[in-house]
């Protein structure tokens, strides 16, 4: 946090930067997923939540405008870090199963800090009566809340079973309770 915040609109522009930053990491690397994807299903959440991604910076660049005040300036380490799980999913698995389920534990923990930060932004421009950024802000919580859920179902039904199917549970010893 920036040592010049003192007020809840300091706090609600520090908020609001921050998530700016974080959208634009975020669409830097879903492309990145939807060409690592094996699953048909992913690549299409993953290429449908870029849309959604500009739509956000949109959204926010909308908000900077309308309060007057510059987007840039903050950068996000705590997105940078969750980010890195995809390079090492990519790096450390071989395509298919496990890769696509690791990404999809990758980016619930990036819609779960994104919900985070936009539920924060959007009570602070309520406190501060900004009910047109409020609005905006909610309408992405929205969205995000609706990613992490999209992404909870492709586990539940699509995931999981293949996971099951081609026995990729198994351990590096051997099955559990198998008696090795």
């Amino acid at each position: 946090m920036a040592k010049d915040v003192k007020t809840m609109e300091d706090l609600f522009l520090e908020e609001i930067r921050e998530l700016i930053d974080v959208e634009k990491q975020i669409a830097k690397t879903l492309p990145r997923m939807a060409r690592a994807s094996t699953s048909q299903e992913l690549q299409n959440a993953f290429n449908d939540h870029l849309g959604q991604t500009r739509a956000h910076i949109d959204r926010l660049e909308r908000i900077f405008s309308a309060i007057g005040a510059k987007s840039g300036g903050m950068k996000c380490k705590a997105m940078e870090v969750l980010l890195k799980k995809v390079d090492e999913m990519v790096n450390s698995t071989d395509p298919g199963t496990v890769r696509d389920a690791g990404f999809i534990a990758a980016a619930r923990r990036v819609e779960h800090y994104e919900t985070a930060g936009y539920a924060s932004a959007r009570n602070f421009a309520q406190l501060l009566g900004r009910t047109e950024a409020a609005d905006l802000l909610d309408e992405t919580l929205i969205e995000e809340k609706e990613a992490d859920q999209r992404l909870s179902e492709i586990t539940e039904s699509m995931v999981n079973q293949r996971v099951a199917e081609s026995g990729a549970f198994g351990t590096r010893t051997g099955a559990a309770g198998s008696g090795q």
